[in-house]
């Protein structure tokens, strides 16, 4: 029998027979690799494992350890639970079922709800037809073939889905009886599936258009090991422990009202927390040599379309009218901020000039989307907008990514950073993105730096580098952005004056390192548990008198508390010490003093600390001591 060669990715070459599959060159590199195999990709595209080589083929064999692994291996697990439903409830409809970060979903159209013991019924399928061992067969048919094929199924939405398909043909996958619309590749039979769990229900929009009828979306995850599935499950159990909207109304911090779907109300205690938070951001950016403005909510729609907002961010924005004119809530600071830049003249002895803006802006987000701080319809941007020469452009990047990473260490984070590039809708030239987005690699670089780049996954108007945080129990969260701008420049003709005395144009950096002050706080509720450090805690210090007639020894306590700004409480309550240290417990104070006839009398008090359990009594002024301390060094303990 004749032979081909094919080339690994670390440039070796094997050899195999003719009409050799993926699966074969897997098992001609190790029978390891043949048993974790998942999928390949041939020249570049990926593959089905069944894909028959040709000579000289470039090969890679894909496993759920890669994310390109775990994406094939969820989106087929979204197939078996697409198979499973419609062997239960036949006239449920299909939608879509696309593998999302850490799992999948897919979306029914059916006459009634699913209820939980729906769930549990669908899961004991599932492993009904993991168990059949259905091999996922890629079919090619005409479009024409296929819509008739649905047509008989009555599968509406898949025939819509096709409309939008621009070639001749497309591509099925079939198990068993089940078949579905879908590029694919997939694993190569359903009992390829080794661990899964479906999780929850919600309602979804067709195609997220609230115009749209409301479909069920069912969501899972699965795993390659059962064990990795177990972990899973027990971070998904801490997580909801540290769910920011139950943590934010147990301790009093914001709330959501239907008055105002979307919009947070902060209570005196969120108040606290959010006010040290933007204290230190300004702190932080006055030392960096950041100057502070604030722009207005409305502005006229002359100013939105000469921006380019009102053609590609108008679905996304609030409208008004004022004096018959047509005006727009702001979605984002940037406009405003160019307007200050162009009141006055500047020349190249200005630049950089740095200005932050804590801004608050309005987006709207479908109900659907609504996710307590974290997805929200008004929200503060911790903005800046840094207009400087094309000479300061790597410097002045790397000023801000110094700024970030102080500030994210600051709170005990460490990061991944991203870099996204030209979107299909980007206003300007490619050589202007060009410029910007090497810019912006340079100073990464420069930084040693390591990052991923999102290909065209940029702002309309500028490549963009995202930070994504990672909080205590290894979830990540997108939050700071720096986006290097060469269009707002142009199109709003901004300029300094040179040092030969001509009119140049600025670049402009936008960035936030915090994101929003809405996501961040609850990010950071998660992150703590609601157990903030001392600095941060809206009640850093609760005191806890034995009986009444040791109340007025603990106003005093307040009272020298107060002289030093840290914040205290007084629990008056008539209760047992037992019961007043539960509560303390359970809002999750830093501190607790005791007090009782003994204490009083020779003017101390014993302290307890979060999570340290009793420490002994102390004297008030060496307490102060050492808590300033804390509160100085931003200690996280």
């Amino acid at each position: 029998m004749s032979e081909i060669k094919v080339v690994l990715l670390d440039g070796s070459e094997i050899k195999l027979n003719k009409r050799a599959t993926l699966y074969d060159a897997a098992i001609k590199i190790s029978q390891k690799l043949g048993k974790e195999a998942i999928a390949g990709v041939v020249n570049g595209v990926e593959k089905d494992l069944n894909y028959v080589l040709e000579d000289n083929d470039r090969v890679e064999i894909i496993t759920f350890a890669s994310p390109e692994g775990r994406e094939i291996y969820h989106h087929s697990s979204s197939h078996i639970m697409a198979q499973a439903v419609k062997e239960l409830f036949p006239q449920a409809k299909l939608a879509i079922g696309p593998a999302i970060k850490d799992g999948f979903y897919y979306d029914f159209d059916l006459d009634r709800s699913f209820a939980p013991e729906d769930i549990v019924l669908i899961e004991k399928r599932m492993k009904e037809i993991v168990g059949r061992n259905l091999p996922l067969k890629r079919i090619e048919i005409s479009k024409k073939e296929a819509k008739k094929l649905f047509k008989e199924q009555e599968e509406d939405y898949k025939i819509e889905l096709l409309k939008d398909i621009e070639d001749d043909m497309v591509t099925l996958y079939q198990q068993g009886d089940f078949i579905d619309l879908c590029r694919g590749p997939h694993i190569p039979s359903t009992g390829k599936l080794k661990a899964f769990k479906l999780l929850s229900i919600a309602g979804a929009y067709w195609r997220g258009n609230e115009k749209n009828k409301m479909l069920q979306r069912i969501y899972g995850t699965s795993f390659d090991k059962k064990s990795e599935l177990d972990n899973y499950l027990k971070l998904i159990e801490e997580a909801k422990k540290r769910d920011h909207r139950k943590l934010g109304k147990d301790l009093d911090l914001f709330s959501f009202h239907d008055e105002g779907v979307g919009f947070p109300f902060f209570h005196p205690k969120g108040m606290v927390l959010r006010n040290i938070l933007e204290d230190y951001w300004k702190e932080e950016h006055y030392k960096s040599g950041y100057t502070e403005v604030k722009t207005p909510i409305i502005l006229n729609k002359s100013l939105w379309v000469k921006s380019g907002h009102w053609d590609h961010y108008k679905e996304n924005m609030y409208f008004t009218k004022i004096d018959e004119e047509d005006y727009a809530i702001k979605p984002m600071n940037c406009p405003g901020g160019i307007l200050i830049y162009k009141t006055t003249l500047h020349s190249y002895r200005d630049l950089p000039l740095r200005m932050g803006e804590l801004g608050l802006v309005h987006r709207h987000e479908l109900s659907g989307v609504l996710h307590g701080l974290f997805r929200v319809r008004s929200f503060t941007q911790d903005d800046a907008h840094i207009f400087m020469t094309r000479e300061q452009i790597k410097d002045e990047i790397r000023g801000v990514i110094d700024l970030a990473d102080r500030i994210y260490k600051t709170f005990g984070f460490s990061y991944r950073v991203e870099l996204s590039t030209k979107p299909e809708n980007a206003m300007g030239s490619d050589e202007i993105w060009e410029k910007a987005t090497s810019s912006l690699e340079e100073a990464l670089k420069d930084k040693k730096i390591d990052y991923i780049i999102n290909e065209g996954d940029g702002a309309f108007y500028g490549p963009k580098i995202d930070f994504h945080l990672q909080d205590c129990i290894g979830r990540n969260w997108q939050c700071g952005t720096f986006q290097l701008d060469f269009i707002m420049p142009e199109k709003f003709d901004l300029f300094y004056i040179n040092k030969e005395g001509n009119k140049e144009r600025p670049v402009m950096l936008h960035r936030t390192v915090l994101g929003s002050m809405e996501r961040f706080i609850g990010i950071l509720i998660e992150n703590y548990a609601g157990a903030f450090p001392v600095w941060l805690a809206p009640v850093q210090v609760k005191l806890l008198p034995i009986a009444d007639r040791h109340i007025e020894y603990g106003k005093n306590f307040v009272n020298e508390l107060s002289k030093y700004n840290i914040r205290a409480e007084l629990d008056e309550i008539n209760d047992k010490i037992g019961a007043k240290i539960r509560k303390a417990e359970i809002e999750k104070i830093p501190y607790m003093l005791i007090f009782g006839d003994k204490e009083v009398e020779e003017g101390l008090a014993s302290v307890r600390k979060r999570g340290k359990g009793d420490l002994g009594r102390i004297k008030l002024t060496k307490f102060i001591e050492d808590v300033l301390k804390e509160i100085k060094d931003k200690n996280l303990s």
